[in-house]
């Protein structure tokens, strides 16, 4: 049963597509003040856990640290991080009492979930202007089934984005595609996907092509496409300020860009320079901005990635202009004051330390008060606040301060693409994911984790946000593989690699400046091309259960608490996931590993997929084991009882043959296999559907 609680003047995000009855009273559970701001607060028990926050830092249960819901454009993903690229402001209390939250409230929200006091939840707010809805259930499984009825339908993606995609920041020519393209189809490795960065733009211009590099463009996505690979371009949130542009004149005509208070342009600087922002939160602006991206499908692109659209900032002018202030300010303190003293220009000493004499410390001190104010304007220009709360969206007539809506923006411009996309081609799928979003977005496109690092713990952070972001409606997902800053090395590429695996979205992605990590560029390929062979094998059974997990409004990953709510060791464990109804996965993160321990709460089936082709089965009963896996080798366990379908490898989706798969699990289980012509929205037909037995 769900209810909705009504605050204040909540703004209406959509991200709720359900008639919610409305609640009588207060809500059941907690004590809310709404005297200063909003706040939610509610003792937990000692065994409590709480679920979801979608793409949240830590762990599967959120208890323990402090959350922040304010969308940020920060790739440092270290344990101190209180915020990422996505708000998704759903929990779910499991324990002595049973229920969930969804606070519908689109600026920033911090969820202290037994940070300040280890005892205490609390849901904090400025304003207490929100829909809050309260869900009761029998489960939090349950509880969250629920909730993702009321949100709409998961996005459905085409069946070819669940091949393997290769992508860096960097790839600027022709040439440059062709060598990914060639690296893969030459040395048989899997590929049905080439990413495109923004280096495929005119001077990084959102909807324009490199004119030098990327001459007949439609002509070269076809001969991708008769390579059986589809080229993906991203599109970035801020359009150039550039005279001669045409989607910038337009915008500027028609009034469809974000503005100052005083009505002018707001102006923010990312790659290409000063932009401006589209209002995708205005109904016509947002379908102007929407309708760009036919520039592109008409010349064969049937895939974007949104990026930079918390929306990122690098600074504002108004921002430098107060950072000159401070610099000349600092200037003529140190011209007064005969420049800094040599104790605060040691590099073993900040300013303001004493170096032993009473003249040095008052010196030191002079010169502290004047270079941290610019040091600290210098390390906030980039996503400052102030900026935030300097511009405006105009919705439905009414002038709504960006802070205030802060975390709609990444959802709203990819609605853009997503209602378009209908207008475009409504009997069609478009590949759509998104860096930022917001409960609601995941109706229109998928998300990737952002800009991650080649480190191991990334590879654990990838597993553990899985399956809330599967609560939060987040089907389409998956990490940058390998890591996108620093240098991946080979054994941290194959091990997340097999993670990779079973993600929806399986893509190779590094930054500029990083150590090459296609798949090509290591030594003994062959281990490369049998983990991507694994994937392919495995797609007939991946893309049918997220099928019906998005038809159903289920969990493609689930925690194990989910399936065994009644064993006590499962509810703790955090790096195995349930995938669908079959299988469980538990990957190996750690550096050196020969292996790994995982717990099973039944008898399972220890499947490994070898190198030479060959699959291991192995029989293990319910309690602790230690398994080894090799680097070159893939795991899963299949539950007691049940069975999946394996096709044969094939190097890009449309290859494989479903017709003739062989069945791993337990003789005598049934498997209901769904399938379609993945391209199309049909998807009710009673023919996608098949029982495949073992």
């Amino acid at each position: 049963m769900i209810r909705r609680f009504i605050y204040g003047n909540p703004f209406s995000t959509e991200a709720v597509v359900t008639e919610v009855p409305l609640g009588e009273g207060t809500p059941a559970y907690g004590c809310i003040d709404t005297e200063q701001g909003f706040c939610f607060s509610y003792i937990m028990e000692e065994n409590d856990i709480v679920y979801g926050l979608g793409e949240a830092n830590r762990g599967v249960n959120k208890r323990g640290y402090c959350y922040i819901s304010d969308c940020t454009d920060d790739p440092n993903h270290t344990e101190d991080k209180r915020s990422l690229y996505g708000a998704h402001n759903l929990i779910v209390v499991a324990g002595a009492k049973t229920f969930g939250l969804f606070f519908d409230y689109p600026s920033a929200m911090t969820f202290d979930i037994g940070y300040t006091r280890m005892d205490t939840l609390q849901v904090s707010c400025d304003e207490a202007n929100l829909n809050l809805f309260v869900i009761d259930g029998d489960s939090a499984y349950d509880i969250v089934r629920q909730f993702r009825k009321i949100i709409g339908r998961s996005y459905i993606p085409p069946k070819y984005a669940f091949g393997f995609g290769q992508s860096r920041w960097g790839y600027k020519t022709k040439e440059d595609f062709r060598k990914v393209a060639d690296g893969y189809r030459n040395h048989s490795l899997p590929l049905d996907m080439v990413y495109m960065d923004i280096d495929y733009m005119q001077d990084f211009k959102d909807f324009t092509l490199n004119e030098k590099n990327f001459s007949d463009f439609p002509e070269f996505v076809q001969e991708m496409k008769d390579r059986h690979i589809r080229l993906i371009p991203i599109i970035d949130a801020g359009v150039k300020v550039e005279d001669g542009y045409d989607v910038y004149e337009e915008g500027v005509k028609n009034r469809y860009f974000c503005q100052r208070e005083d009505g002018s342009d707001f102006v923010a600087a990312v790659w290409p320079g000063d932009t401006h922002f589209p209002d995708v939160l205005n109904d016509d602006a947002r379908r102007w901005f929407g309708d760009k991206y036919q520039i592109l499908t008409d010349q064969g692109i049937e895939g974007f990635w949104n990026d930079m659209n918390e929306p990122a900032i690098f600074y504002t002018p108004e921002g430098i202009s107060e950072l000159k202030t401070l610099l000349k300010s600092f200037l003529e303190n140190e011209d007064s004051a005969g420049g800094m003293t040599a104790g605060a220009l040691a590099c073993d000493k900040k300013p303001g330390e004493d170096d032993g004499t009473a003249e040095g410390a008052q010196d030191d001190m002079a010169a502290g008060a004047s270079i941290w104010p610019l040091m600290g304007k210098i390390g906030s220009l980039a996503n400052s606040k102030e900026d935030y709360r300097s511009f405006y969206h105009n919705v439905n007539g009414q002038r709504v301060r960006h802070d205030k809506v802060h975390n709609l923006f990444g959802y709203y411009m990819t609605r853009a693409a997503g209602e378009a996309f209908e207008r475009i081609d409504p009997d069609k799928r478009f590949l759509m994911f998104s860096r930022s979003s917001y409960i609601g977005m995941h109706r229109y496109g998928g998300i990737w984790m952002g800009d991650n690092k080649s480190w191991w713990s990334h590879i654990l952070l990838n597993l553990k946000m899985l399956p809330s972001l599967n609560m939060c409606g987040f089907l389409y997902t998956g990490a940058d593989l390998g890591g996108f800053g620093a240098d991946a090395t080979r054994d941290l590429l194959l091990r997340w690699l097999a993670l990779g695996v079973f993600t929806p979205l399986m893509r190779d992605h590094a930054a500029q400046g990083t150590r090459e990590q296609e798949c090509f560029q290591f030594e003994d390929i062959e281990d490369f091309r049998h983990v991507l062979h694994v994937r392919y094998r495995l797609i007939p059974y991946l893309y049918s259960e997220y099928m019906k997990a998005a038809l159903k409004d289920d969990l493609y990953f689930k925690p194990l608490a989910f399936v065994y709510p009644e064993d006590a060791m499962a509810l703790q464990v955090e790096d195995q996931m349930m995938l669908g109804d079959e299988i469980m996965i538990a990957p190996v993160y750690t550096q050196n590993a020969k292996g790994r321990y995982v717990y099973l709460p039944e008898e399972m089936k220890f499947v490994k997929f070898l190198p030479d082709g060959t699959i291991s089965e192995e029989l293990l009963g319910q309690g602790h084991h230690y398994v080894e896996i090799a680097l070159n080798e893939v795991p899963l366990f299949i539950r007691n009882g049940k069975c999946i379908p394996v096709a044969e490898a094939a190097e890009y989706v449309d290859a494989l043959d479903t017709r003739h798969m062989t069945m791993l699990g337990y003789e005598g289980a049934e498997y209901e296999l769904y399938e379609d012509d993945g391209v199309s929205k049909d998807y009710e037909k009673k023919e996608n559907y098949r029982t495949l037995k073992y």
